[in-house]
């Protein structure tokens, strides 16, 4: 079954795209903005998924996340 991404994925994804496609300062935005909607659907499915895989998930992405910034930093 696929379900339909909530709206911080959505988020993240769409910054995602922008930031492809965007240069200089705007890029740099469109990062965070990922980065932020993608901790944001992490965090939320590491406290409320339906399920173990779900919650390892967003643990597993909120790692992936944890350790970008630090690359970013």
């Amino acid at each position: 079954m696929v379900q339909f991404p909530n709206a911080p994925l959505l988020v993240a994804l769409a910054a995602s795209l922008a930031g492809r496609v965007l240069h200089g300062g705007s890029h740099d935005a469109a990062r965070v903005v990922s980065y932020a909607g993608l901790a944001a659907w992490a965090g939320l499915e590491l406290t409320q998924g339906v399920n173990a895989v779900r919650r390892l998930a967003g643990a597993g992405v909120l790692a992936y996340v944890a350790v970008r910034l630090v690359q970013a930093a």
